[in-house]
C-alpha cells in the first residue's frame, strides 16, 4: 500500500484543523471547505472569500503523466533541489498511438518513445519518483486505483485529475510549474474557489449512467461555468452513485472550467478502497466519517446550487465540437437531422480514464453480449480502451473482452490513444466530413483524430456501443428496434452489470518502478543534439523601457480558443520535451479574426501573410514584442503549460482577452507573460490588424489596471483599460522572468 503513513498523519491532524476553521467561521462547513482549511499552508486564522482572496496550501501528493512531466521535470532540475519534497509519481500513458491494437500499438510506443521514457525513468529514480512504465495505465485511474484517499488533497499536470474527487480527494490539475513548488516543498497558491452544490436525488436506472449526471450538467453550466469553483455533489443521490461513477462525473468536471468535482465519503468509497487493497485506508476513514462529509445546514453556503432528479434523468448525448451541448437522448435524433450531422456513426470508441471502470466494462458488455446472442455484430467501427492494467487483466479474466472482440471490438492499450489525437485512423480522410462517438470528456475540433472536420459525440459507455450496432446517430436504444442477421427487428434489453468485480482485481502486469532510496549518483543524460528533449535556459526578465512599447499584434483570435488551438497534441506530442522544436505549433489551430483562417496571419515587417510560428520567430529576431488578443475562456481544456510557455519562448509579452480559463492564466504567470483581460469586453473590435501596441505596466501593482494604447495605422490612437488578476507574489515572477527564476534565485 503507498502512502500509509502519509495518509495516517493527514487523520491524525484533519479534525483539529476542521474544528479550528469551524470556529473561526462560525457556521457549518461543506465538504470542500474541510478540505481545504485542513490543506493550508498556514493556520487558520481568517475566513477565506471565494473567487477572491489567494491562499497558499500544502497538497499531500504530486502526479504527471508523461507528456507534461517532461517540461514540469525539466523545470524541477533547473531549481537545484536534491528530492521531491512529497510523494509523486510519473505516468506513461500518454505517448502511445492507438492505430492497430493494443500490443503492437505498446511496442511501437516504446520503440518510438525510448529517449523520452528512460529520461523520464532516469530523472524519476534520480528525485524520490515513482514511475509507472508504458502499458500500466491512463495516470487518473491510477491514481483511483492506488493513491486517492477521501479528504486528501492532490494537484496534477493534467486537467482530468479530478478523476480522484470520486474518493472524496480534492484533486486540482495545474501546470507543470505548480508541480514544481509543490516537488519543492513550497506552498502552492491558488485563489480560494467558490463552491457549486449539485444536489442530487433519486437513482439511476435503466440506460441512465453516471456520464449523463455530468453531461447533464455540463449542458446547465456550459464550458466555463465553473470556472474558479468547486463542484460539490451531495444528497441521497450521490450516496447511490458507485465510487468509480463518481470519478467519472468529477473527471469531466474539467470540461465546465471547474476547479475541481468532489463527492463526500460514503459507504461505496469503502467498498473500493476494499477491493483495491486499501480497507486500512477505509477503516481510517470511517473513525473520521463525520468529517469527510458535509456538515447538516452547510448547502446554504453554496455560492449557486442545481438540483437533478437521477429518477427522471435522461442519458445524454453531448456536442459535437465542445462538450457543453448537451442533447437528452429523446429529442438527439430530430438534433441529427435538423442540424445537418452526419448520420453515419464511422466509430464508436468506449474507455479511457474517465470511463474505463469495471462497471463501465460490465454494462457495456452486457449490451454486446445480448446483440452478439441476437446475431448482430457491430456496423461502425468499435474499439474499448482499458484504462488500466488492473481492469484490463480483469475483464480479461471476467470474460467482457472476449465479448467486446467477438462483436467486433478492437482493443486498444491501456492509455490516453485516442483521447488526446494519439489516434492513427485509416477510414477517413482529412477534411471528411463524418460522425464519431466516444464516452470520453473532450472534443474540440481536431481533438480526437487531427480532422476538422469530424463531429465528435460524447455519451455514457452503454450508449456508445448500442449505437455501433446501429451504425447511426438516430439510433435510440430506449425506443428503437435493430434488424439483426435474419432480418427480424430486435430491441436492446437495459444494461446490467457489477459496480465492482466479486472476485476481486486482478493486478495484471506490475508497471510499477520504485525510486533510489538515494538518487545522488543517478546521472540523468540530455542529448544536446535530441529533437524530443531540451534543456530549459531562464527567461530574461522584462525592460519596461522597451518591451512594452510598439509591440505588434501577431493575432487576434476569432471564437473558441482552447489550448489544444494555441498547442496541439497528436503528433505534437512527442516535442513536449523540446521547447523550441514544439513551439512550431504555437497557435497554428486558433483563427484569425482577420481572415477567418488558421496559421495564416500577417507579418507587418514584410506586408506577407505566414504561417503563426514563423511570424513571431520573424518578430522576435528583430526585437520586436508582440501580444495575441483573445475572446471569453481562452485557454480552456487541457492544463498544457506549453501553451503559455511557447509564447514567451517565440517573444510574446502578453495575452489580451475576454477572459480566461483559471489553469492557463496561472500557467501565463508562472511563465512571466502577462494575462490580461479588457475592462470593457466590447473593447475587442477596437483592435486592428496592423496597430502598434503600448503597454503601461512600470507600475504594476494588485488590483491596478493598465492602460493600452492603440496606435492605429491612420494615425488615430484608442485608450482601452485592462484588468490583471496578479497579486505581489504573482507580479514578482513577472519582474525577474518568471516564477521558476524566483524560485531559482532563492535555493
Amino acid at each position: 500500500m503507498f502512502d500509509l503513513d502519509l495518509i495516517k498523519k493527514v487523520y491524525t491532524g484533519f479534525k483539529g484543523k476542521v474544528d479550528a476553521a469551524k470556529k473561526v467561521l462560525g457556521r457549518p462547513m461543506t465538504y470542500a471547505e474541510k478540505i481545504l482549511y485542513a490543506h493550508l499552508w498556514n493556520e487558520t486564522v481568517t475566513p477565506y472569500t471565494g473567487g477572491k482572496d489567494f491562499v497558499e496550501f500544502a497538497p499531500d501528493r504530486v502526479a504527471m503523466q508523461d507528456a507534461t512531466a517532461q517540461m514540469a521535470l525539466l523545470q524541477f532540475m533547473s531549481a537545484g533541489i536534491p528530492k521531491v519534497a512529497v510523494p509523486s509519481t510519473v505516468h506513461c500513458d500518454h505517448l502511445i498511438q492507438a492505430e492497430v491494437g493494443s500490443a503492437k500499438d505498446l511496442l511501437s510506443a516504446e520503440n518510438e518513445n525510448k529517449e523520452v521514457y528512460d529520461f523520464l525513468a532516469s530523472v524519476s529514480n534520480k528525485y524520490g519518483i515513482g514511475f509507472w512504465k508504458p502499458g500500466a495505465g491512463i495516470i487518473h485511474q491510477v491514481v483511483l486505483e492506488n493513491y486517492a484517499f477521501p479528504g486528501g488533497m492532490m494537484i496534477g499536470t493534467d486537467s482530468h485529475t479530478p478523476n480522484a474527487g470520486g474518493l472524496g480527494m480534492i484533486a486540482i490539475g495545474v501546470g507543470g510549474a505548480d508541480a514544481v513548488d509543490v516537488m519543492a516543498g513550497m506552498p502552492w497558491e491558488l485563489k480560494f474557489p467558490k463552491l457549486i452544490g449539485v444536489k442530487l436525488t433519486g437513482k439511476l436506472s435503466g440506460w441512465t449512467s453516471p456520464k449523463d449526471v455530468i453531461l447533464k450538467v455540463a449542458g446547465i453550466l456550459t464550458v466555463k461555468g465553473g470556472t474558479g469553483a468547486i463542484v460539490e455533489y451531495f444528497g441521497e443521490g450521490a450516496d447511490n452513485i458507485s465510487c468509480t461513477g463518481k470519478g467519472t462525473i468529477c473527471n469531466m468536471g474539467a470540461e465546465i472550467g471547474a476547479t475541481t468535482s468532489l463527492f463526500a465519503y460514503d459507504k461505496k468509497m469503502y467498498d473500493y478502497l476494499a477491493i483495491t487493497e486499501r480497507e486500512e485506508v477505509g477503516k481510517l476513514a470511517n473513525e473520521i466519517a463525520d468529517y469527510l462529509r458535509p456538515d447538516e445546514g452547510s448547502e446554504k453556503y453554496y455560492d449557486q446550487v442545481i438540483e437533478i432528479n437521477l429518477d427522471e434523468l435522461e442519458p445524454h448525448i453531448n456536442g459535437p465540437f465542445t462538450p457543453d451541448l448537451a442533447w437528452p437522448i429523446s429529442i438527439f435524433a430530430q438534433a441529427v437531422k435538423e442540424k445537418e450531422y452526419p448520420e453515419e456513426l464511422k466509430v464508436a470508441l468506449i474507455g479511457s480514464c474517465t470511463n474505463s471502470s469495471y462497471e463501465d466494462m460490465e454494462r457495456s458488455a452486457s449490451v454486446a453480449k445480448q446483440a452478439l446472442e441476437m446475431g448482430l455484430k457491430v456496423k461502425s467501427e468499435f474499439t474499448i480502451t482499458p484504462g488500466s492494467e488492473q481492469i484490463r487483466a480483469t475483464i480479461e479474466r471476467d470474460g467482457q473482452l472476449e465479448i467486446f472482440e467477438k462483436v467486433g471490438g478492437l482493443v486498444l492499450a491501456n492509455a490516453c490513444g485516442p483521447c488526446i489525437g494519439q489516434w492513427k485512423r485509416h477510414d477517413v480522410k482529412e477534411g471528411e466530413k463524418n460522425s464519431i462517438i466516444t464516452s470520453y470528456n473532450r472534443n474540440f475540433s481536431k481533438r480526437n483524430d487531427g480532422n476538422p472536420a469530424t463531429n465528435a459525440f460524447v455519451a455514457s459507455p452503454e450508449i456508445v456501443t448500442a449505437l455501433a450496432f446501429a451504425g447511426k446517430l438516430t439510433f435510440n436504444p430506449l425506443t428503437d428496434t435493430i434488424k439483426n442477421s435474419k432480418g427480424e427487428d430486435v430491441k436492446l434489453a437495459e444494461p446490467t452489470g457489477d459496480e465492482l468485480p466479486k472476485n476481486g482485481y486482478l493486478k495484471g502486469v506490475n508497471g510499477y518502478v520504485a525510486p533510489a532510496a538515494d538518487g545522488s549518483a543517478v546521472n540523468v543524460e540530455i542529448d544536446p543534439n535530441s529533437k524530443r528533449l531540451q534543456r530549459l535556459f531562464p527567461f530574461v526578465h522584462p525592460n519596461f523601457e522597451k518591451d512594452y512599447k510598439n509591440m505588434h499584434l501577431l493575432l487576434k483570435a476569432k471564437g473558441k480558443c482552447t489550448t489544444d488551438h494555441i498547442s496541439m497534441a497528436g503528433p505534437w506530442l512527442r516535442f513536449r520535451g523540446h521547447l523550441d522544436n514544439i513551439s512550431n505549433n504555437m497557435f497554428i489551430g486558433a483563427v484569425n479574426w482577420f481572415n477567418d483562417k488558421t496559421n495564416h496571419v500577417k507579418n507587418l515587417l514584410t506586408g506577407n501573410h505566414d504561417e503563426v510560428p514563423n511570424v513571431a520567430r520573424d518578430y522576435k529576431a528583430n526585437g520586436i514584442p508582440w501580444v495575441v488578443v483573445g475572446e471569453e475562456n481562452y485557454g480552456e481544456g487541457s492544463s498544457r503549460e506549453h501553451a503559455a510557455m511557447e509564447p514567451r519562448h517565440l517573444g510574446g509579452k502578453a495575452i489580451i482577452v475576454k477572459s480566461f480559463a483559471r489553469i492557463h492564466e496561472t500557467n501565463l504567470k508562472k511563465q512571466g507573460m502577462l494575462p490580461l483581460t479588457f475592462a470593457d469586453p466590447a473593447d475587442y473590435d477596437k483592435i486592428r490588424e496592423d496597430d502598434k501596441i503600448d503597454l503601461d505596466v512600470k507600475d504594476i501593482a494588485p488590483g491596478s489596471q493598465v492602460v493600452m494604447t492603440l496606435k492605429h495605422s491612420d494615425g488615430t490612437k484608442d485608450e482601452v483599460i485592462l484588468n490583471h488578476t496578479m497579486n505581489k507574489q504573482q507580479i514578482d515572477w513577472f519582474k525577474v522572468g518568471s516564477a521558476l527564476n524566483l524560485m531559482a534565485k532563492k535555493n
